[in-house]
């Protein structure tokens, strides 16, 4: 068994973890359905679209709103053109800029494994002051795997210093894409049960779940020798 010792990687999700972006998401979908002639979408409808990516996320949007399926790749190509730079309807999780401060200050590396594509994610941290948090960055087009491929979450340990063959470190996400991330890469996985999730928490992979990010540095500290078998 190989033990993750303190200070430990640490990586996250984006969207639904540490930012709630559903309703920058939302206005940028609705912007595109506006241009195309299509009745907007409501915000839950399009937050249980989050997840999978901007290609999965279109599906869905095509799906429920009967848009032509051959659309998809201008439909697509419109919504990043105006996605890029959407960080006027994004807020940070309470608690979650303190408590990344703090997990850095204790040593720990961190990172983010997201399936949103790059640039939108460093604008993201640019304007949320976290950048520098983050030694590690990966994007959903980082990569030519996305989650819940390992790829992409091994690629960001092994950007923090760990063996990418057999990551140590904890993940921290809040979708059924994560959970199931991170059991195909063999890693501990903390749930942050207020994102984007459809299923139960029950019904998740997941080593311990939190409501709250002021609990977090607590659970960390608590699962951080958790061996990998």
């Amino acid at each position: 068994m190989n033990v993750c010792l303190a200070p430990c990687p640490v990586v996250f999700d984006l969207d639904g973890t540490l930012i709630d972006s559903a309703p920058d998401i939302h206005a940028t979908v609705n912007a595109v359905l506006r241009l195309n002639h299509v009745a907007p979408l409501t915000l839950d409808q399009v937050r249980g679209f989050i997840g999978g990516g901007v290609d999965l996320l279109w599906k869905r949007v095509i799906a429920a709103t009967g848009l032509a399926p051959e659309a998809h790749r201008d439909l697509v190509a419109s919504f990043m053109t105006r996605y890029h730079d959407a960080t006027a309807l994004t807020r940070l999780y309470p608690n979650v800029a303190e408590v990344l401060g703090t997990l850095a200050d204790r040593g720990h590396p961190l990172g983010v494994c997201t399936n949103k594509p790059l640039r939108p994610t460093r604008a993201l941290l640019e304007h949320f002051g976290l950048t520098g948090l983050f030694s590690a960055v990966i994007g959903g087009d980082s990569l030519p795997q996305r989650k819940p491929n390992p790829a992409p979450l091994r690629a960001a340990f092994a950007a923090l210093g760990a063996d990418p063959a057999k990551p140590l470190g904890l993940y921290v996400g809040d979708s059924e894409f994560d959970a199931e991330c991170a059991q195909n890469t063999a890693v501990p996985f903390l749930l942050f049960t207020r994102g984007y999730r459809k299923s139960d928490p029950s019904e998740m992979y997941h080593t311990a779940r939190f409501d709250d990010f002021a609990e977090l540095p607590g659970l960390i500290e608590d699962h951080a020798e958790i061996a990998r078998a």
